[in-house]
């Protein structure tokens, strides 16, 4: 029964990173240096820290973004 758990644990770890790898193709992203990725990813988490209207700004971005797309 572990073993299960582990690999259904795995499963869902690899498909959360799979779905966040996307968000960086769909924000125009793929081709960009890890290293600046990340410095993107750290600057942004600073810079909405605990600013909600910052994090509702963003977030009012990335759902029209989402809203755009003909999935």
């Amino acid at each position: 029964m572990a073993r299960t758990m582990t690999s259904d644990a795995r499963k869902k770890d690899t498909r959360e990173k799979i779905e966040l790898g996307g968000l960086i193709v769909k924000a125009g992203l793929r081709y960009e240096k890890r290293a600046l990725l990340l410095g993107l990813l750290i600057d942004a988490a600073g810079r909405i820290g605990g600013d909600d209207i910052e994090r509702a700004r963003l977030t009012a971005i990335g759902a029209e973004a989402f809203g755009r797309d003909p999935e």
